[in-house]
């Protein structure tokens, strides 16, 4: 198994929405993630228990990364919420294959 994004990573966006950041180590390896039906706004949602639409994809070549900007499910530091950073997000993303 060929790892293609070194860094992935997920923080706050505000206190009411998490972004999860997959850097690819190179322009191929961004190219075959750009183009992964795993890697679309839809499938993102749908492995974190969200509604299509629910999530924003943004790409971004010049950097080689894909963001993504999804609602968390209590507000930061609110009664309930596990993480209050954000940073503990991430851990779906880590078993994809594209």
């Amino acid at each position: 198994m060929t790892v293609l994004a070194p860094v992935i990573r997920s923080k706050n966006a505000g206190p009411t929405q998490l972004t999860l950041d997959l850097f690819f180590s190179d322009a191929q390896a961004y190219g075959r993630a750009q183009a992964s039906p795993a890697l679309t706004a839809d499938a993102v949602a749908g492995l974190y228990g969200l509604a299509p639409g629910a999530v924003r994809r943004y790409a971004m070549p010049t950097i080689q990364a894909l963001k993504f900007t999804l609602p968390r499910a209590v507000c930061a530091g609110s009664p309930g919420d596990g993480d209050v950073y954000g940073a503990q997000q991430h851990g779906p993303l880590l078993a994809l294959q594209v």
